[in-house]
């Protein structure tokens, strides 16, 4: 039986697995620590927060998110990760997650969720685009970050 439940503290061991396996399959590193997790997500003043997935028990996949601002629309949400893990995929596991965020910017008043997606990833464009996602096309996602994040910071 598929479950969705808000991750705990307890969860952060589970949450950096699910994140290397996320970041393993979007062929992106993953270098954040259990230590920064648990400091980031279960402390005085949470930057996200968790939710996981189970069926039968089995961790299934995880939605991390976290509160979002536009100055055009007012609050919403910003989904950092939706992931299922493969042999979880095709059991309703992602929508169930997605459907837990959205209920959740909507009993918070927000407008709606924000996310990337990986131009590459065909799988997740298509399970956004039969959930009724809007693709920003003309937006871009822009990072600054490492060294072009130093020089910024040492020039004033």
């Amino acid at each position: 039986m598929l479950s969705i439940r808000s991750g705990t503290v307890n969860d952060v061991p589970l949450l950096k697995t699910l994140i290397e396996e996320f970041a393993a399959y979007e062929r992106l590193p993953a270098v954040v620590s259990e230590e920064r997790l648990r400091e980031d997500g279960f402390e005085t003043r949470p930057k996200f927060q968790i939710l996981i997935a189970e069926i039968d028990g089995e961790p299934a996949g995880y939605a991390l998110f976290f509160d979002y601002y536009s100055s055009f629309q007012g609050p919403g949400i910003f989904l950092e990760d939706l992931f299922v893990r493969p042999g979880f995929r095709g059991e309703r596991v992602g929508r169930a997650l997605l459907d837990r965020v959205a209920r959740i910017a909507e009993e918070a008043n927000g407008f709606g969720i924000m996310f990337n997606v990986l131009d590459w990833n065909h799988g997740a464009i298509e399970f956004y685009r039969r959930n009724g996602a809007t693709f920003l096309d003309d937006w871009k996602t822009v990072c600054l970050k490492q060294k072009p994040l130093q020089d910024l910071t040492s020039a004033v």
